[in-house]
């Protein structure tokens, strides 16, 4: 019986363990979509991206610049593997720089379920950036643990 009494203790310690655990940085590097002959002219630009996972919440924080047309709008995505295109999961808030809506800033928090968090840490998530002249994405990039920042 006295086990049973320190039973609330220990559950207690072991969640505070859960909560306690530290969070994980990932950044993407924000470049052109893949281009073929017809969307040179209209895809352009570069950004970045970090994004930290504190227990199933991932927030981000970017900026892009170097649009060819104002940005529309920007998601996460998700990919069967990094490197191959997949549909949308969430959206993100796109605010204009000084220098209009073809620089500016990207941002936002989502929370993540289990699954979710696997395929972050897997590389399957990527930010998208979407230009009124390139709708079906301007700039992208995958989420990427950084080194050293677990």
């Amino acid at each position: 019986m006295v086990r049973a009494k320190w039973l609330p203790l220990v559950l207690v310690l072991a969640a505070a363990g859960v909560s306690a655990q530290p969070s994980r940085t990932y950044r993407a590097r924000l470049s052109p979509v893949a281009l073929d002959i017809a969307m040179q002219a209209t895809v352009s630009g570069s950004g970045s991206v970090t994004a930290v996972l504190a227990g199933t919440k991932l927030t981000i924080a970017g900026a892009f610049d170097g649009l060819k047309s104002p940005a529309t709008i920007a998601q996460i995505h998700k990919g069967p593997i990094r490197g191959v295109r997949g549909p949308s999961i969430f959206d993100l808030t796109v605010s204009p720089g000084a220098a209009g809506t073809t620089a500016g800033s990207i941002g936002g928090s989502v929370t993540l379920t289990p699954v979710q968090v696997i395929d972050l840490e897997k590389g399957r998530l990527y930010v998208q950036l979407h230009s009124e002249k390139a709708p079906d994405g301007n700039l992208w990039g995958w989420l990427l643990l950084q080194e050293g920042k677990r």
